[in-house]
């Protein structure tokens, strides 16, 4: 069973290698080699993971391997989070890291967060399965350059007692 680990820049460099990993699959998708995850550079990624709003967590195997990764920001004045960069290994794909990672973001947040939020490519037809099954809806969609259009996708979160308040 993989392991949750906080990540921070130290590990940008295997984060940066998983996270090409993961997103060449959505490029061929939407025919765009230039995603801003594949362009993204080190010092870059080394930036946003110290940056304080930025909070990264990553599903590492029993060898030690970062297989899959997430990054959220609490935006507490308007209580969303914004999830980002959901990646899982190419070879890892399709056995619920994803998801474990989701429902682990979840489970980890506060008041005055009511709103979970995240986008994905209008050709990403499995992270969009995933995203509807686990409770997202889809708020709206913005064109890109290239030629697709983003799916923005929220879901407010509940308890038993009704909307988290």
């Amino acid at each position: 069973m993989e392991s949750v680990a906080t990540l921070t820049a130290r590990d940008a460099g295997e984060l940066l290698t998983l996270q090409r990993a993961a997103y060449v699959t959505e490029a061929q998708a939407h025919d765009d080699p230039i995603l801003p995850p594949l362009t993204q550079t080190l010092t870059e990624l080394v930036d946003e993971l110290s940056d304080p709003a930025v909070a990264a967590t990553g599903l590492r195997d029993t060898n030690g391997r970062l297989v899959a990764a997430v990054r959220v920001q609490t935006r507490a004045d308007i209580g969303a989070v914004d999830i980002g960069r959901l990646i899982v290994a190419p070879d890892r794909q399709g056995r619920g890291l994803g998801t474990r990672l989701l429902s682990h973001v979840e489970r980890g947040l506060s008041e005055p967060v009511t709103v979970l939020r995240l986008f994905t490519g209008e050709h990403s037809a499995g992270n969009l399965r995933l995203y509807r099954r686990l409770g997202f809806q889809e708020t709206h969609r913005t064109p890109t350059p290239a030629g697709y259009a983003l799916v923005h996708l929220a879901k407010t979160i509940t308890t038993p007692d009704g909307p988290v308040a």
